[in-house]
Formats: structure tokens, C-alpha cells, sequence
């Protein structure tokens, strides 16, 4: 049988691992595609790379528009990156009639709306797997494996660099830009590591998600972000004393009145296997009615472990190449005129429980005058301790874990308790969840 033929835009990282684990496993491949896949073409800017990296097996060229006008490709793959060039690439190739395959989470998350529905018009797939979690197969887990579930929730540590640093800071007691710096020496961390350290990159898959999970458009621009940052050490040893870990987390919960989206660090218990994934793993919880919790865990990033969701998404496409367009998996799990226009809702309105840290004067009433205007606002308190001062301060921290309650009357909260006298400098808000 005629082979599959692919053109492969960009032959860094992951492009560099796609091209050598098809190589070196294409008999395997090809048994389960039913039949042989080859790159046949790549387009890269730095030629010299392109020729080291592929021997020459293949034709090279530097023009990534010729590769998707190509009559010969069957199959375009996109890991230039980025939304301007790469998002012009991906709608010439529909246009042409090429199925796409790509790794781009901005992308899809900015664009994905534009995307699937021009590929649903020219009766193309646009495969994604290795844009979320890397080697983890949670994309086909939640379109086709959880299909019969109604999706509750989902909760994700989805960026690799991120989860390194709050595990060393945990694990070695250091600060923040400490273990940035060993981050990047190490190349967990780029040398602008804006887009992880801020959430941004977990924002990005968490939209993704969501929106195979619900059936929701895309709504990147309308997600709570909030990075590593600005996170003390001290709070991670004193969500320790309380038996939780703190975790950047990616949350997507259904609710009566719309989708929560949001990202931001999270207070788990430590019980939880989540809260023990450490270095640069991923881990992302889904919640369905009918199958209970599923945990998903594996490499989030790196050459050949992104290449394995790559090429999966090959075989895939492969094996539906002869199937009429609407007899395919859907882009986003649920048919194209079933997918929906929910709501975001804004951090304001989310309910959630909180970890509250307080620096106030060593004297009496100061914690009656908390309690009152917590109570003030409908938030009870759940555990609390408070720190004995250092010989010779005059100060103390007064650390909190609150039930439920609404962010909005936390926000007044807080405002108020700045306010008194006996505080110093701002209130720590962490928020917390018990992912049950």
C-alpha cells in the first residue's frame, strides 16, 4: 500500500524527536496504521539543522508555503510555534485539503474556533494530542475514552517548569528566583520563562480542555490567570504544617451558571496523588459522573515524548484517511452544531475555599478583630495557626484556612483587614482545593 506521506514544518525539539521516533519505529507504525508513514519533506529556516538532523533522507527546503501546497503531502505537521506565520500555514493547508497535525496550544487556544471550523468546511482533521501534556494521551481520553461521562471537573498540573520549581522550593526550602536561575540552568525554564512562571502556558491546554470537555467554544482571553511569581517559600511550609502541598493548577469545573477557567497556585492535600507529582511531570484529574476521578500522569514536555503524541495523532489520521468526514471523531468530542457558547465565570463568583496569611502586631484583640470581619462576610474559618513571634519581634504571622465561601467576599475581606491598624503590608491569598 502507498505510504502516508507527511511535510514537517520545523525541525527543532519536538520536530527533531517526530522525525527520529518514526524512523526508528516505523515497522511498529505502520502495522498499526496499515500503512507506511513517512516525512517526505521539511521545512525549516536553518537548513544546515534540517540536513544534521535528517541525514538527508528526505527533501529540505526553507519554504514552509511550498509544503502545504505540496500535491505530494498528504499530511501537514506544525510545530513552528507561535500564532502569526504558523496560524497562516494551518488555514492555507485546510484550504488545500491537507490534514493538520499540531502541537501548537496558543495557537488553538487563541484560534481554535477559526480553525476547526474552516477544517470542518474543507472535511479535514486537525489532530492536537501533543499540544496538552506531551506524552500523556489526555486529549483522546477525554474526547473518546470518556465519552459516556458527563465531565464534571478537571484539574491539571500541565506545565512542567512550574511544578520543577515548586517542588524544589518545597523539597530544598529555597526562594522563587533561587531555583528560577537552576531552572533555566538546567533548561527547565527558557531564558524568558514569562509565558510558564505566569500561567499563561497552562492556560492555553486548560482552554483546550475545557472545551472537549463541555463543548464549549474556545475562550482563552476570558480565563483567570495567575502565576508562581509572586509565591513565598514561607507558605508552602506552613500549607506543610496544615497537610497540604501548593501546585500551579489549571481548573475547569461545570456550574449552573457557566464554565470556571482558571489557573493559578492551589493548595491540595497532600493525600492526593496529584499533590505528590514532583520535578518537571504532569498530572491532570478528570472528574466524570459515571466513571468517578481518572488520574493521567507522564512527561508534559521534551522531544520524543511530545513526538509519541505526534505520532499518534499520524496513525490516527491515517487510519480514517478512506472514512467520510462525519463519521470522524469530532474536533472537540461533540458534534459541530452541538458545541455550545457557555459562560465563562469571572474569579469573583468562583466558590472555593482559601489559605489566608496575615502579618500583624504581637498583641491582644488582634484576632477577634479578623474573626469579626470574616465573619462579616460569611467566611467561616476552617484551621488556623498562629505563629509565635521571633525573640525580639514585635510581629506575627497569622495563617488561615477558611471553608467555602464565594472570592467576592473574600476580595471585601481582605480590604477590610488591610485596613486595620495591627496589619502590615498585605493579606496572602492562596486558594484551595480538596479535589474530591
Amino acid at each position: 500500500m502507498n505510504p502516508i506521506n507527511v511535510g514537517l514544518l520545523g525541525i527543532g525539539t519536538v520536530g527533531g524527536g517526530t522525525f527520529a521516533v518514526l524512523e526508528r519505529n516505523a515497522d511498529e507504525i505502520a502495522r498499526r496504521a496499515g500503512r507506511p508513514i513517512r516525512i517526505n519533506v521539511v521545512a525549516d529556516k536553518n537548513l544546515e539543522l534540517a540536513k544534521k538532523v535528517t541525514g538527508g533522507r528526505c527533501r529540505l527546503t526553507d519554504d514552509a508555503f511550498a509544503v502545504v501546497g505540496d500535491p505530494d503531502v498528504d499530511i501537514v505537521v506544525e510545530l513552528i510555534g507561535g500564532c502569526g506565520v504558523a496560524r497562516e500555514l494551518m488555514l492555507k493547508a485546510i484550504e488545500n485539503g491537507k490534514h493538520v497535525v499540531t502541537a501548537n496550544k496558543a495557537l488553538l487556544a487563541n484560534h481554535g474556533n477559526e480553525i476547526f471550523a474552516a477544517a470542518q468546511r474543507q472535511g479535514v482533521t486537525v489532530a492536537f494530542e501533543a499540544a496538552v501534556a506531551g506524552g500523556i494521551p489526555i486529549i483522546k481520553a477525554l474526547r473518546e475514552g470518556l465519552t459516556a461521562n458527563r465531565i464534571e471537573w478537571i484539574a491539571g498540573i500541565i506545565n512542567g517548569t512550574t511544578n520543577f520549581i515548586l517542588s524544589e522550593m518545597r523539597g530544598k526550602g529555597l526562594p522563587f528566583d533561587a531555583v528560577l536561575a537552576e531552572a533555566q540552568r538546567l533548561g527547565y525554564a527558557e531564558a524568558d520563562p514569562t509565558f510558564d512562571i505566569e500561567g499563561i502556558d497552562a492556560a492555553h491546554k486548560l482552554t483546550i480542555m475545557s472545551a472537549i470537555a463541555f463543548g464549549n467554544s474556545m475562550k482563552f482571553s476570558e480565563a483567570y490567570i495567575e502565576g508562581i511569581s509572586r509565591l513565598d517559600s514561607s507558605d508552602i511550609k506552613y500549607a506543610e504544617r496544615f497537610g497540604y502541598r501548593i501546585k500551579l493548577l489549571g481548573i475547569t469545573r461545570r456550574m449552573p451558571e457557566g464554565v470556571e477557567l482558571r489557573v493559578h497556585p492551589t493548595l491540595i492535600p497532600d493525600k492526593r496523588l496529584i499533590a505528590n507529582v514532583e520535578g518537571a511531570m504532569n498530572a491532570v484529574l478528570v472528574k466524570g459522573d459515571a466513571v468517578g476521578a481518572t488520574l493521567y500522569y507522564g512527561k508534559g514536555a521534551g522531544a520524543e515524548p511530545t513526538a509519541s503524541a505526534v505520532i499518534a495523532d499520524l496513525v490516527d489520521v491515517a487510519r480514517m484517511l478512506t472514512a467520510d468526514p462525519e463519521h470522524r471523531v469530532p474536533h472537540l468530542a461533540f458534534q459541530p452544531d452541538a458545541i455550545v457558547d457557555l459562560p465563562i465565570l469571572p474569579i469573583a463568583e468562583v466558590v472555593t475555599s482559601y489559605y489566608l496569611r496575615m502579618r500583624v502586631a504581637d498583641q491582644p484583640g488582634v484576632l477577634a478583630d479578623i474573626t469579626r470581619i470574616l465573619a462579616d462576610h460569611q467566611i467561616s474559618i476552617d484551621a488556623m495557626i498562629q505563629h509565635e513571634p521571633d525573640e525580639g519581634e514585635e510581629q506575627t504571622d497569622i495563617i488561615m484556612l477558611t471553608h467555602q465561601t464565594r472570592e467576592k467576599n473574600v476580595d471585601d475581606a481582605i480590604v477590610r483587614i488591610e485596613k486595620l491598624p495591627v496589619i502590615t503590608g498585605s493579606v496572602v491569598r492562596i486558594r484551595l482545593e480538596r479535589l474530591l
